[in-house]
Parts: structure tokens; sequence; C-alpha cells
């Protein structure tokens, strides 16, 4: 599997690449991201979206026309791509694939797992690629996805914090804004925010 990263945006919001056996998988295309996708990708067959907020959505729509690819979402963040709730602007983009829960999807004969884990959007979701998640705003280095966003609910990323530790395997975790890092090292600290909520 390679990875390629680029923050994208007034918010530096990482957009990836996933090649796996030849294969471009493109997650959370955000302000911007449209010519460095289309330069870097030489088979793209999906765009991935951890969750529905603009700043990882911007770019779904152009991308999705030019290079006629479906867009995957966890169902219950599908209505932040179609509307503008944060009325910035943000294009709006139409999900192919509504994904319902945790649920492991085949792409291309490629294998990617959404892992829900609500609080930050009530579909916020982790993508699992082979011993890889790619976190959204769910999980960063060091810290957590904010929950006092409209739609946000706090009860919410606690519940799915506490369903984080109980993951028994390690992952890379590359995350929507930063560094990348481990969910060993993650768990570290992850009991302290659940008990700040």
């Amino acid at each position: 599997m390679q990875i390629q990263a680029k923050a994208m945006g007034d918010y530096m919001t990482n957009c990836y690449i996933v090649t796996v056996e030849g294969k471009d998988l493109i997650i959370d295309p955000g302000v911007g991201a449209t010519e460095w996708v289309m330069e870097q990708a030489r088979n793209p067959v999906a765009i991935l979206n951890t969750h529905g907020h603009f700043d990882h959505v911007w770019s779904n729509a152009e991308l999705k026309e030019r290079l006629g690819v479906k867009i995957y979402v966890n169902e219950k963040d599908a209505p932040l791509l179609q509307t503008d709730p944060f009325g910035l602007g943000t294009p709006p983009s139409e999900p192919d694939v509504l994904v319902e829960g945790t649920q492991t999807l085949q792409i291309e004969g490629v294998e990617v797992t959404f892992h829900e884990f609500a609080g930050h959007t009530p579909g916020c979701s982790v993508i699992e690629i082979g011993d890889v998640w790619f976190s959204g705003d769910f999980l960063f280095k060091q810290s957590i996805g904010r929950y006092d966003f409209p739609l946000s609910d706090a009860q919410q990323m606690k519940q799915s914090l506490q369903r984080v530790m109980q993951v028994e395997k390690n992952f890379t975790v590359y995350p929507g804004h930063g560094e990348a890092t481990t969910l060993e090292a993650e768990k570290r600290v992850i009991p302290f925010f659940i008990s700040q909520i």
C-alpha cells in the first residue's frame, strides 16, 4: 500500500490518495484538492469521506465529475454533502454509496471498512484499509475531534472513545489534520479525554 498526503485549504485538511494493487482510493478531498488529485491519481476508483464537513468534502463533486468515480460516505452524514450547513458555499455533492453503521465493502477488489464513531458528526467514520486507519476528525495525534459543532454530540463522542479503547489490534492512524500516529499511542491519552466529556 502506498499513501500520499497533502494538507488542503485554510484548515490544512489532509487529503489522502491510497494506492492498493494499482488502484487509487481518494480520501477526504477538501478545498483545492482537485488538481493535486488529478496529477497524482493514476487509476482512481473511489472517493471516500470520513465525514461530511466542508473542509473534507469540498472537491467531491468536481472530482466525481472529472474522474467518473463513486462517492462513499456514512448515510448519517450524507445530508451534509447535499446541503451547506455552515453557509460557506460548499459545492454540493451526491453520494453514490451510503454506508450503514460499521460496514466492510469491496471496492474494485480492495477491502475497505468504515467504522462508525459518532460524536464529531452523526456519521463520523474511521476508514480502515489494511492495517491503517484514516481517522478523519475522530482521532488526532494526542487529541480528539471537537464535539461542540451543530450536529455534534458529546455523549456519542464519549461512547465512541470508550469503544475505540476496546480495539485490540494496533493500527497506524492517519488523521484529518496533523501528523500520523498509532492507535496504541492514542489509547494512552484517550482516557483523559473521556474524563473531560
